[in-house]
């Protein structure tokens, strides 16, 4: 290779480089943006976060709860602003990417990663919804259960919440089962990429329940509602995924056809 054509290799690269930083700015600058305002509303978040909780109590007494070092409502504030600005400024982050790698891309291509990078933020919310309005309730109903009321020989153990173990919790389950949402996203396109098959996706079905129940004792508090309400939809999603990765080699199989039949008849 000449001296010219390794000069001329570089300027591309400055360019990508160039671009990078470009995209990573506006993701940045989002984020930022996003982490302003949800530390401004941190208060008004956090009272919806802990919905859940007040409906395991119930309307019967006040739910209280408490900090026991002086920054530690304010750091609270801070992960809580932080999470929320990674949630709400992820379409922003995913357009950037798109729009970086999709000159690389074919059109087709482009059409094939697209849905995918739509995919990604719903099923994210659905799984956070799940935690929401059905696992984090169940979850605190069963540690709220553990309360004794005391007398009659009996010491009183009532649970006292900590805000920030309480964002601690919530904050994992929503992140576990919105990572583990993206089960079909990410076997789809090692289906694309020729990388795993509908035929070994079953074949491994079994290997995957037991991955199930071992993830969701990781990613969840050692409770058995936490850790059943994740791994059965993961399961759930990993049949989602089989049907998904079998229409893509249906769709691969259909356009190596018409290509056969383009060049038999050119």
């Amino acid at each position: 290779m000449s001296q010219d054509d390794i000069d001329a290799s570089k300027a591309p690269l400055i360019e990508h480089l160039i671009e990078l930083r470009q995209r990573l700015m506006w993701s940045i600058g989002a984020i930022l943006v996003m982490f302003i305002i949800c530390f401004y509303f941190a208060t008004d978040i956090y009272n919806i976060l802990t919905v859940p909780y007040m409906r395991a109590v119930g309307g019967e007494h006040p739910v209280e709860m408490i900090f026991t070092a002086p920054q530690e409502w304010f750091f609270t504030q801070l992960k809580l602003a932080l999470f929320g600005a990674l949630f709400l400024a992820f379409p922003v982050i995913a357009s950037q990417v798109y729009m970086f790698v999709a000159p690389g891309l074919y059109k087709h291509e482009r059409g094939a990663f697209l849905p995918f990078l739509l995919a990604t933020p719903v099923l994210f919310l659905i799984g956070a919804c799940l935690v929401y309005f059905l696992v984090m309730p169940m979850a605190m109903g069963f540690f709220l259960s553990q309360e004794q009321p005391g007398g009659d020989g009996q010491v009183a153990i009532q649970h006292l919440a900590k805000v920030s173990e309480y964002l601690g919790l919530i904050m994992v389950l929503i992140f576990a089962f919105g990572l583990v949402f993206q089960l079909p996203v990410v076997l789809t396109l090692l289906g694309r990429a020729g990388l795993v098959g509908s035929d070994d996706l079953k074949k491994k079905r079994k290997y995957a329940i037991v991955g199930a129940f071992a993830a969701a004792a990781i990613l969840t508090p050692p409770d058995p509602i936490s850790q059943i309400g994740l791994a059965l939809p993961t399961l759930l999603l990993y049949e989602v995924s089989i049907l998904s990765v079998r229409l893509v080699e249906r769709q691969r199989a259909q356009r190596e056809a018409e290509r056969e039949a383009e060049d038999a008849t050119a």
